[in-house]
């Protein structure tokens, strides 16, 4: 890798590498080796895919911390196949109960997913899904029909599955 491939690679590490650590202890449970190769593998996976860091597509750090608890849920399954290696009972995933570093993570993400949909399909998803209204309630709030809530409903949960898989989420 030559220097000037290695500097944003620098800058970016600069920025967002104390706290992907951070996140990385917390999917590890504590341990700092597979946590710093959880680290050097996201940020490898980010010189790889110049394109998933454009700003213009989503925060930054919430694509790093997704894709560490990706490869960190990947590890796991790799290993609870393999015969002599402790297994626990509980994904690295499964944050601690006062731990809410996981659901601020997940909200930047469903924000930036639910900020690239059309007026319509979001105010849609908010008030069925954020707000819990029924369709009834939700056409009166939005002055359609229930039947146009319907349909806005099902093309804006098509559009945001979309979305959510270009910022890198997986189910």
């Amino acid at each position: 890798m030559s220097r000037d491939e290695a500097d944003p690679l620098r800058a970016l590490h600069t920025e967002h590498g104390d706290a992907l650590l951070a996140h990385a202890l917390r999917l590890t449970g504590g341990d700092r080796q597979r946590a710093e190769d959880l680290v050097q593998e996201t940020l490898l996976r980010a010189w790889q895919h110049p394109g998933a860091l454009d700003p213009a597509r989503g925060s930054i750090r919430a694509w790093l911390f997704t894709t560490a608890r990706n490869l960190a849920i990947d590890a796991w399954r790799r290993r609870s196949v393999r015969v002599g290696e402790v297994l626990t009972d509980h994904l690295p995933e499964t944050p601690a109960a006062d731990d809410e570093t996981e659901r601020a993570v997940e909200s930047w993400v469903v924000s930036e997913a639910l900020a690239r949909l059309s007026q319509s399909h979001r105010e849609v998803l908010v008030e069925c899904f954020y707000r819990g209204r029924s369709v009834a309630e939700a056409a009166e709030r939005l002055g359609v029909p229930p039947g146009t809530v319907k349909s806005r409903t099902f093309y804006a949960l098509r559009s945001l599955k979309l979305v959510l898989e270009e910022l890198g989420v997986t189910q």
